[in-house]
């Protein structure tokens, strides 16, 4: 069926072409654009097709061009602006060479970034683990010094929709508010969203119907999230509580809101042996990132290579 657009007038034609040329013939009438073809199978299924199986390796290739191409321009890589006209389409001896590289590369960069991503996670980790350690330790050194932990009430503060009221420091439902925490053996220790510890302590206390005492602060610099790449702000948590039903009724809480729980020892000295070793991965890990850049290089290479259609590819 002709276009609404056409003004000239046409011939049909019927062409005879051997298999071997075909490809190059119909290419090069497409190039030119004055040949429109009719469909002589209306009524055969796409997929049931000859050239399916070519269509496919075709939109394969396209998709990996589209996940090197969002890489590229992740990375601020400039990318060469085609002048004028398309390319030619590429012969099919070029189309393998270039299906082959086009998988190469994206498996590399797969691979690049998932282990990119691994450590980033595991920086995350253990830089959370050290704010826990070093916020969990200036609150026990604060009750071991015999400093009088406030009991001003909380309530209106965590029922109040208002986010801004709230303090670094909250006690939930305690009957007698000078109750030492030696009766509270149980604890958690954590980190979560800033702007989630408004409704998290409002929680606690419904769910728990007060019977946890709560202590948070805020970590002052920012955390990259690994999956997105964003700078966040979280807080460090600990929370009181006895008994096992306390125990997974705070975990369930803690899960809800998205909260990252650490295993935090009781003891001073383990708490210091532990800060100690993570100081001492996170600097075994700043190493491990500062090698890992610098074999980022070659990738950067080939990208840049690809951006500009380079033979050496």
């Amino acid at each position: 069926m002709g276009s609404l657009f056409r003004s000239e007038e046409m011939t049909l034609c019927q062409l005879f072409l051997q298999s071997e040329a075909a490809y190059a013939c119909v290419s090069e009438l497409g190039e030119l654009g004055l040949v429109q073809f009719r469909d002589l199978n209306p009524d055969v299924n796409a997929f049931q097709r000859k050239f399916v199986n070519e269509v496919r390796r075709c939109d394969e290739m396209e998709r990996k061009l589209r996940y090197l191409e969002k890489e590229i321009r992740k990375d601020g890589i400039p990318m060469l602006e085609i002048p004028g006209e398309c390319p030619e389409a590429p012969q099919p001896r070029e189309m393998i060479d270039l299906e082959a590289t086009f998988e190469k590369l994206e498996n590399e960069l797969r691979e690049v970034n998932q282990n990119a991503e691994a450590l980033k996670r595991n920086y995350l980790e253990l830089t959370e683990l050290k704010h826990i350690l070093r916020k969990t330790q200036v609150f026990f050194d604060e009750h071991e010094g015999g400093a009088n932990i406030t009991t001003e009430s909380m309530t209106r503060a965590l029922i109040s929709d208002d986010p801004n009221n709230h303090m670094g420091q909250v006690q939930l439902g305690y009957r007698d508010k000078q109750e030492s925490l030696e009766f509270l053996p149980c604890f958690v220790a954590g980190v979560i969203l800033r702007e989630r510890i408004p409704a998290f302590e409002r929680m606690l206390w419904r769910a728990c119907r007060g019977n946890v005492f709560l202590r948070q602060a805020e970590i002052d610099t920012p955390l990259e999230d690994p999956s997105s790449s964003d700078q966040v702000y979280k807080s460090v948590f600990i929370i009181f509580f006895q008994g096992d039903q306390l125990k997974t009724r705070v975990k369930k809480i803690c899960e809800g809101f998205r909260a990252t729980l650490y295993p935090c020892p009781e003891a001073p000295a383990d708490r210091r042996e532990m800060a100690m070793g993570v100081m001492t991965r996170i600097e075994d890990l700043n190493t491990v990132n500062y090698i890992y850049w610098w074999g980022e290089l070659k990738y950067i290479t080939k990208y840049r290579a690809l951006c500009r259609h380079d033979p050496q590819l």
